[in-house]
């Protein structure tokens, strides 16, 4: 009885103490812990209790039959009790940072710091939503007929997919299907617009009053909480003839409501790492999100822009770690380019996260999209789509639409596309997904820190080819732009130096078993056809595709320097792309004609300023190059090239993932 009434009073006296929130790490995750991670059977209990099957296979596609790691492990059960006996009330459990949320006083902050199995405690930041910017017209849209060539009527949200291709991708029956994306948001008002009632929500979670309610309710002070979530939702999933056509509006989805929009429109960590994990468990292979963390106003703490090194955020790590158990992770890249912030936030540091910049129907970069590098030099946003005058549903009626601006409507215009090009190939890993969706790009061999890899495309995401493990053989899968004129039956790959073959095709998609080669060597590729005539074409026309055998990654290069391309004016050393990377990344490299004849010498090298690997070692006349970096035999980390000409010197950071 003295025990129970020692608990009562500490419940009692903190309601009469302001509290703030807290994440609550713990030490372990208790004393079965070893014996768990040793018996396989007991992990594989773990998994079928908290996740879905839908989960199990995509981490499979990743992980192989280990994809369990310690951080999938449940929170133990006693210290939990341990710690609401003392009156305190969990927000959130989050495995994978071993840790709870509470909102707690100066009192149990005291108490929980005697308690041997609690590791730290620390204040929970709070971020700014990427709100869109001011709505440039608030009018109703009236339905518009001008889509004729294209078998739907995209009315005046025509401008936003076209911009990306998605209408071609449409015609040829690639509409998301079978895929499940999860957003991230401030609200969902779906079931009552016409564009979104019928799409397919298999769960819905508030993460903020932690029920089931994702639109407005009795609950929300603001009356624009779900204003936000709905444009994005009708953005991505959106399907109203002559109005709004979404890229993906045949997918599944995960609504997650993260934010609260009365607090100054912040949104706290954990409800984020909450929704991932969520996400994670049912079997989320897409998630989407149009959320930043940045500066605040005193007294609110703030993260700087050292913060942004793609390891230090609770978001930016929930983030990495969806992406370490396969799902596909996109975030905008924020509205900051006209403030004194600028770059990206939160959780678009990620090394793994696609990050997306906005830039208008020209494909001209906005002012207000935010911009990279990260803190530690890597290339940031990885693409842009349309963020400027984006036709959206406007929550709250039955049938009405505006026009909207922002990072956080060309984000789901990405995620939809990503769905569409999962919905065609289900093979695909998040890795690969990722690698071709950047090689969508139309600036990928010379990215940059305003669009990256560029304005993404549909039609070429889903025209890359890509590598299918088919037991101990490769199948590569290619698909063809509709608007060739292909001869049946004369397709063929043609591997650089090895063998050509023939292509069968089922449906849209060629395929042909790669031949064995000789594991950890790189080879080139190209596709050849015939068209109606009886004339002949080269897939690319002027460049090669690139492979290492054993790997499942492709890349697109440049093999030569054409006869009539216009001589540099400068030295100049690019970017290496992809970056991070694995297994290979690109270097380009350019020499003028005052510099021609000369010593180029190109290097990698370690943190520690040791040598990696000699590159180029060469006289070199003027013209564009490139070369490949092979990341085989390396570990994971930072490293810099090098390139030295004369009296030239430049060195730039490239970052090994593994």
């Amino acid at each position: 009885m003295k025990k129970n009434l020692i608990i009562f009073f500490i419940s009692f006296s903190t309601m009469l103490v302001a509290q703030e929130k807290y994440m609550i790490y713990l030490t372990d995750k208790g004393e079965s812990t070893e014996i768990s991670l040793s018996k396989k059977a007991e992990l594989e209990k773990i998994a079928e209790k908290h996740l879905s099957k839908r989960s199990i296979e995509r981490r499979k596609k990743t992980l192989g039959e280990n994809f369990l790691k310690y951080e999938d492990l449940p929170l133990e059960a006693d210290y939990i009790k341990q710690i609401e006996n003392l009156g305190i009330k969990i927000e959130h459990k989050l495995k994978w940072f071993n840790a709870l949320s509470a909102y707690l006083n100066d009192e149990q902050i005291e108490l929980l710091n005697e308690i041997k199995f609690i590791k730290k405690i620390e204040k929970i930041r709070k971020t700014k939503s990427i709100k869109s910017e001011t709505e440039i017209i608030d009018k109703r849209l009236n339905k518009s007929s001008n889509t004729s060539e294209y078998t739907h009527e995209y009315g005046l949200s025509l401008t936003q997919n076209e911009l990306s291709d998605i209408p071609k991708v449409h015609d040829m029956g690639i509409t998301g299907d079978g895929v499940l994306i999860g957003l991230l948001d401030s609200g969902f008002d779906w079931e009552t617009h016409i564009a979104l009632r019928d799409r397919n929500v298999i769960a819905e979670y508030d993460f903020h009053f932690n029920d089931n309610e994702t639109a407005n309710d009795s609950k929300d002070v603001s009356s624009q909480q779900h204003n936000h979530g709905t444009s994005v939702f009708s953005i991505i999933a959106g399907y109203a003839e002559g109005v709004l056509i979404g890229p993906a509006y045949e997918s599944d989805y995960l609504l997650a409501k993260t934010e609260f929009l009365p607090t100054e429109t912040h949104v706290e960590e954990d409800n984020y790492a909450a929704a991932l994990e969520w996400m994670d468990s049912i079997g989320a292979d897409i998630t989407s999100s149009s959320l930043g963390y940045s500066e605040f106003d005193s007294p609110e703490p703030s993260y700087t822009y050292e913060d942004m090194d793609g390891e230090t955020t609770i978001v930016t790590k929930a983030a990495e770690m969806a992406f370490d158990r396969g799902i596909a992770v996109i975030t905008s890249a924020g509205n900051e380019g006209n403030s004194p912030w600028k770059y990206i936030t939160a959780p678009g540091d990620g090394f793994n996260t696609l990050t997306i910049g906005a830039v208008t129907s020209d494909n001209v970069v906005t002012s207000f999209s935010s911009e990279g590098p990260t803190y530690d030099g890597r290339i940031k946003p990885e693409l842009v789509a349309m963020g400027y005058s984006v036709v959206h549903a406007i929550a709250g009626t039955e049938n009405s639409y505006s026009y909207g601006n922002g990072t956080s409507y060309s984000a789901p215009i990405t995620a939809g596309i990503a769905g569409m090009l999962l919905s065609v190939y289900p093979h695909l890993t998040n890795k690969q997904l990722r690698s071709i969706l950047i090689e969508s790009g139309d600036n990928t061999f010379n990215p940059d820190n305003e669009v990256g890899y560029g304005l993404i495309s549909a039609l070429k995401a889903v025209t890359f080819p890509n590598l299918k493990i088919n037991g101990s053989s490769y199948i590569l899968n290619k698909i063809f732009d509709p608007e060739f004129d292909i001869a049946d039956n004369s397709v063929e790959l043609v591997i650089v130096g090895v063998s050509s073959s023939n292509m069968s095709k089922s449906g849209n998609i060629y395929q042909t078993e790669l031949p064995e080669l000789n594991s950890g060597q790189t080879y080139e590729f190209y596709f050849t056809y015939k068209d109606s005539q009886n004339g002949d074409h080269r897939i690319p026309a002027d460049k090669n595709y690139n492979f290492e055998y054993g790997q499942l990654y492709l890349d697109l290069i440049v093999t030569d320097v054409s006869e009539n391309e216009q001589i540099p004016n400068d030295i100049y050393l690019s970017q290496n792309y992809p970056n991070p990377f694995n297994p290979v990344t690109i270097i380009n490299y350019s020499i003028p004609s005052s510099y021609s004849g000369s010593k180029v010498i190109l290097k990698v090298f370690d943190v520690l300023g040791n040598e990696v690997s000699t590159l180029v070692n060469e006289n070199k006349s003027a013209g564009n190059y490139s070369v490949e970096f092979s990341a085989k035999g390396i570990s994971s980390g930072v490293y810099f090239y090098q390139l030295r000409s004369g009296d030239f010197v430049q060195t730039r950071k490239l970052t090994v993932l593994k």
